[in-house]
């Protein structure tokens, strides 16, 4: 039995796949999902700081566009694990404060030991970071190790028929991203445990591609990346090319040039407030506490949206969504007093209601 599961900082993902797969129990299913929703969530945070940090307001621009759809990927994958676990009678948590993410620190659950998720303007180490998250268990290009997302996935997915009786399609939360965003990206109910693996397979596909291509096969253009391999692009400043002699994958394509963005430092742990040197000003300050309000906010109405409330909450968090982008490109306009070379960036620091 898994110990701590709602607390972010233990090792609860490692305990399950310790245990074998034909001695898991639905608690232990339940408790895997509610990791799995935490992970998601994990994710967002350090993208949308990045993407938020660009300052070229096209969504065209090849960089800016890639971040800004695997955000919705991570959006849908969210919703998707989060319809799972309320089909079997779980409870989405949010907004105890031992789930919430905070940063810098490692993943959730033990994934990807020794990883420090920080959070910070676009540069090449954030986008090194981002592929080191996203890392497949076999990466066509670079060499991967350690307990990896993709690797709990599929151990829930060897899990799952198990207990596909537990399959209610109550609770259920539909959302179509898939015109706008990619074929597989809708988030739809989960009734069957064809629904079930169908989902995961989405969620693994489009953060590591498959075995045979590096391509996300669930794209919202043609020839988009997997997020491994387009984050990797990123930190690596080349496009990924198919050497015509080898067929081996490698970063040796054209340059990648990153987009103007805001130099936004790394936040530090607890805040703004925890650094002497850039304590924030009242108004800074006033624009921090805006945001993690409505952050705040926002994983109450999502975690509502697959309560009580029902699915019309979810459209209280997407118009919030909107609301925080604002306030970030407030914040990242303002310069550090200690060294104005960079600039102060969102805390996605958690309010208690």
């Amino acid at each position: 039995m898994t110990t701590g599961i709602l607390d972010y900082r233990s090792d609860a993902i490692v305990q399950l796949m310790n245990i074998p797969e034909e001695d898991w129990t639905e608690q232990e299913l339940k408790d895997a999902l509610q990791r799995a929703i935490m992970l998601e969530l994990s994710t967002i945070p350090p993208y949308a700081t990045a993407l938020w940090s660009i300052t070229d307001p096209d969504n065209s621009q090849p960089i800016r566009n890639t971040i800004h759809e695997i955000v919705f990927d991570e959006m849908s994958h969210f919703g998707l694990v989060c319809n799972m676990l309320t089909s079997i009678g779980g409870t989405v948590v949010l907004t105890d404060p031992l789930t919430v993410p905070t940063y810098p620190g490692e993943l959730p659950g033990g994934v990807n030991p020794g990883l420090e998720v920080f959070l910070s303007g676009l540069t090449r180490d954030s986008a090194g970071l981002f592929s080191d998250i996203e890392k497949p268990e076999n990466p066509l290009a670079f060499a991967a190790d350690g307990n990896t997302i993709g690797a709990f996935y599929q151990r829930i997915a060897k899990v799952f028929p198990n207990f596909a009786d537990l399959l209610t399609g109550r609770h259920q939360v539909s959302f179509p991203l898939g015109s706008s965003h990619g074929a597989g990206n809708d988030i739809v109910p989960m009734n069957t445990i064809d629904d079930v693996l169908n989902a995961i397979h989405v969620i693994q596909a489009q953060g590591e591609g498959t075995d045979a291509s590096p391509d996300n096969p669930f794209p919202g253009v043609p020839g988009e990346l997997a997020h491994y391999y387009a984050f990797k692009e990123i930190a690596v400043g080349k496009k990924l090319v198919q050497n015509p002699t080898t067929k081996k994958f490698e970063f040796t394509g054209p340059d990648l040039p990153l987009p103007d963005a805001h130099p936004v430092a790394r936040v530090p742990a607890g805040g703004w407030a925890n650094d002497p040197a850039n304590k924030p000003d009242q108004a800074t300050a006033a624009l921090l506490r805006t945001f993690n309000q409505q952050y705040s906010d926002m994983l109450r109405a999502l975690e509502q949206a697959w309560g009580a409330a029902g699915p019309n909450s979810l459209f209280q968090a997407i118009g919030l969504m909107g609301q925080l982008r604002g306030t970030a490109q407030q914040i990242n306009g303002v310069k550090l007093p200690a060294d104005p070379r960079f600039t102060y960036g969102p805390e996605w620091l958690f309010v208690p209601a």
